[in-house]
């Protein structure tokens, strides 16, 4: 019996670390293994992906991208996550990134945007997605991808200042 209760109380103790210092965990364990997939997911991506065309081209100069040139636009059934890690499955799924229901349309990996073949990239759209490519390009992907998961937990998706940010071009670019 006495085993079993000290079984119980680490288990607790556990749990309270883990609350306790969740945010520290998650950016020393979580995020570097996230940041070394999602380079690997770019790198990926600006081979594969098509390169954008005269008016996208002009769109993102527009936006203030340095190298435009080096955008690509990578089609796919489901934009990828890494769900062979268990971890970030499990980060991913208590985020919301993932999970039933959950459906994401595109997302930017440093000069690689994956976009669901299916989910129409209307200019407005596709002008949301290059000022995530903008922002990676100001700072790096490291910095962007661990001050977006901090933002997300403090604001929330739609109030982070990314994607705030990103939000804008949607409004600018909503007539073209």
């Amino acid at each position: 019996m006495s085993k079993l209760k000290l079984a119980l109380v680490l288990l607790l103790v556990l749990i309270g670390a883990v609350i306790a210092f969740h945010q520290s965990i998650i950016s020393a364990v979580i995020l570097p293994q996230y940041i070394n997939w999602a380079s690997d997911t770019e790198a990926a991506g600006v081979q594969q992906g098509e390169p954008l065309n005269a008016a996208q081209l002009e769109i993102a100069k527009e936006i203030g991208i340095k190298q435009p040139e080096k955008v690509r636009l990578v089609y796919v059934d489901a934009v990828p996550f890494p769900y062979h890690n268990p971890m970030l499955k499990l980060v991913g799924e208590a985020t919301g990134f993932i999970g039933e229901g959950v459906i994401n349309n595109a997302q930017v990996f440093g000069y690689s945007i994956y976009v669901r073949k299916d989910y129409p990239l209307t200019t407005p759209k596709l002008a949301h997605e290059l000022v995530h490519v903008l922002q990676i390009e100001r700072a790096s992907l490291k910095q962007v991808i661990t001050q977006h998961f901090a933002d997300l937990l403090k604001y929330g998706y739609d109030n982070s200042p990314l994607e705030r940010e990103a939000f804008e071009a949607n409004k600018t670019y909503g007539n073209r």
